[in-house]
């Protein structure tokens, strides 16, 4: 064991670079000059880790603006710690192209850089290059008493005792780091074949068929797939809208004034999900005018209270309904602020009677159409959720035609500030979740809902997904869609319940998303390890982590003393690996905690090692 104090630190993407940053931010109020010595391990580039790693195709954008993504704290995060200003994505660019920054980026990300604009969308590969900067702050804003070491390679166990150092064991490397602390951020998991897709990858195999499972598409092989031949894919979120980026334009094809070239190496993408339409367009105008005052219903109070109560909650029972509310009210701020022609009541009448109704009553779905005359100006989330529900085509063309009209509305919507209460309802969404986000595992419905509404691919995408539609290369299937599989004929056929009796039949079966992030499934040595010494899991797999600094929970409820774990796969999942400025992240919330804790435990450590010595 050295002299100094040890905390390794698992996983060097996004969230592992906000824990450095906040021990930065921290260490000289809890931890003086005492020495560190921080090792982070991952087998990917510091800064970005694995999803963001600057070696992946240019095709590949991220989902949120420049001007909407920030690495930093402001005032209105409530946490423990300093605020420690720094600058978003697009503010990043300009001291680039001012030459006060200077990125650690090849010359096409470089190109890209200097041509960013707050409202584009950049490439993944240029976010890489903020993280990587942000990353290299942190560790210049340490104290010169810590010392940190990079390992490029792969945790696969974490063992030790309660009570004393840690060991974690390396891919590459015989002896075992010893730890006094370990913080896992390993972010996204990979996970081993479910039940139903173990059989659909047996049935491939015995056919000579192709099944590629859930997986980060810029990680999935898709030579596979052959140039004119039908492909099955389940999935219509984000993706799906790589995978579609990667088969047309990174085949060769080119879009050109709304219409697709194709280089005839693409191969036809029959899609479908359960909704049977994409994620929603991100919005595509900026904020103006009076918020809505967030949350007024889902507050701190009503989150204690919920956890007060004895028994598990039920999210539909217990949560939903005032989530609801909770949009509901900032869509209807916005209308009577913004809109007010679109309105029939005193907005301080319909305020008060709103806030007296209870959720989902018909006394509030009498108030809202009493004052709210046009129903398009009204929220109504189940049509919001499941937009094919009751809706049956006559054929497949008239599905493309259908679904292609759907698309249409939703940009033109989304595009237009005529309809911010949009706007409102995506900030009531992230309100929302800065609350759930305490309530631990409420299941995965919340979660997909969320992204459905608030996390969409970027308008432009939309409008690539038409022009591949119209040019044949991209086909919907509809919702509900149900993928069986043909002994006799060696194929799998899909269809749905929006065509009735329509079916087709392909060689190749896309499942476009993300594995579950369960940690009873997945195929990650180190959490298998952890979960087989005794961590606590949920109903669903999450890892379950204390509220209050992200320890590690054991069966008993007990907080490990020495690990920590913050991320997707664990009770505390965020909404998202980045924040948007000036919406208080709960994120850096739970990394300044984790910071915080972790540098009391070690300050202790190391006096009382001065002490014994």
């Amino acid at each position: 064991m050295s002299a100094a104090p040890t905390l390794v630190v698992i996983g060097g993407g996004p969230r592992g670079t906000g824990v450095i940053e906040r021990i930065a931010a921290n260490a000289r109020e809890l931890y003086g000059n005492l020495p560190l010595d921080i090792h982070l391990v991952d087998p990917h580039p510091a800064g970005g880790g694995r999803i963001w790693r600057p070696d992946q195709s240019p095709l590949l954008w991220m989902n949120s603006m420049a001007e909407d993504v920030t690495m930093f704290t402001d005032d209105t995060v409530e946490l423990a710690g300093p605020v420690v200003e720094g600058p978003d994505l697009h503010a990043w660019a300009e001291e680039v192209r001012a030459g006060r920054v200077t990125p650690d980026a090849e010359p096409a990300v470089l190109a890209e850089i200097h041509g960013l604009g707050g409202q584009d969308f950049p490439s993944r590969r240029l976010q890489s290059a903020y993280l990587r900067w942000t990353y290299r702050r942190a560790l210049a804003d340490l104290p010169p008493s810590v010392t940190v070491h990079e390992h490029r390679t792969t945790a696969l166990a974490v063992t030790g005792p309660r009570g004393g150092p840690q060991r974690v064991r390396l891919k590459d490397r015989a002896e075992p780091l010893v730890a006094d602390l370990v913080v896992l951020t390993v972010g996204h998991l990979d996970a081993e074949q479910e039940p139903e897709l173990a059989e659909l990858k047996d049935f491939a195999e015995r056919h000579g068929l192709i099944h590629l499972p859930p997986d980060f598409t810029a990680d999935t092989d898709l030579t596979a797939l052959p140039a004119g031949e039908p492909v099955i894919v389940r999935g219509f979120g984000l993706a799906f809208i790589d995978l579609m980026v990667l088969l047309t334009e990174g085949r060769g094809g080119r879009h050109e004034n709304g219409t697709y070239l194709p280089s005839g190496q693409e191969p036809v993408l029959y899609v479908g999900s359960r909704r049977g339409v994409p994620y929603h367009s991100k919005i595509g105008y900026p904020w103006s005018g009076e918020r809505p005052p967030l949350p007024r219903y889902l507050t701190p109070a009503w989150a204690d209270g919920l956890l007060s109560r004895p028994g598990p909650l039920d999210f539909r029972r217990d949560v939903w309904p005032l989530v609801a509310k909770e949009l509901g009210h900032a869509h209807y701020h916005r209308l009577f602020t913004a809109h007010p022609e679109r309105t029939a009541l005193d907005p301080e009448v319909f305020d008060a009677k709103y806030a007296a109704a209870d959720p989902g009553s018909p006394e509030l779905d009498s108030l809202v159409a009493g004052a709210v005359p046009d129903p398009a100006d009204r929220l109504d989330l189940e049509a919001l959720d499941r937009p094919l529900d009751g809706i049956t085509y006559g054929s497949a063309e008239a599905l493309q035609e259908g679904v292609r009209a759907y698309i249409t509305a939703d940009l033109t919507r989304r595009h237009d500030p005529d309809h911010s209460t949009d706007l409102a309802v995506f900030l009531g969404l992230l309100s929302a979740y800065a609350q759930l986000v305490r309530l631990g595992d409420i299941g995965t419905w919340w979660h997909g809902f969320f992204s459905y509404l608030a996390s969409g691919p970027p308008g432009p995408r939309l409008e690539q997904l038409l022009a591949l539609s119209r040019a044949g290369v991209v086909r919907f299937l509809g919702a509900e869609v149900t993928v069986e599989t043909d002994e006799e004929r060696g194929v799998f056929r899909a269809g749905s319940a929006t065509v009735p009796g329509e079916h087709v039949e392909a060689r190749a079966l896309v499942e476009a998303r993300l594995p579950d992030p369960s940690i009873r499934h997945t195929a990650s040595p180190l959490l298998r390890t952890l979960y087989a010494g005794g961590a606590a899991v949920t109903d669903t797999g999450l890892l379950s982590v204390d509220p209050a600094d992200s320890r590690v929970l054991d069966r008993e409820g007990t907080p490990h003393p020495r690990r920590f774990a913050l991320g997707p796969f664990t009770t505390a999942r965020n909404s998202g690996a980045f924040t948007r400025p000036r919406t208080g992240g709960p994120a850096f919330r739970q990394n300044d905690d984790a910071a915080r804790a972790a540098l009391a435990f070690l300050r202790d450590l190391s006096c009382s090692d001065r002490l014994a010595s």
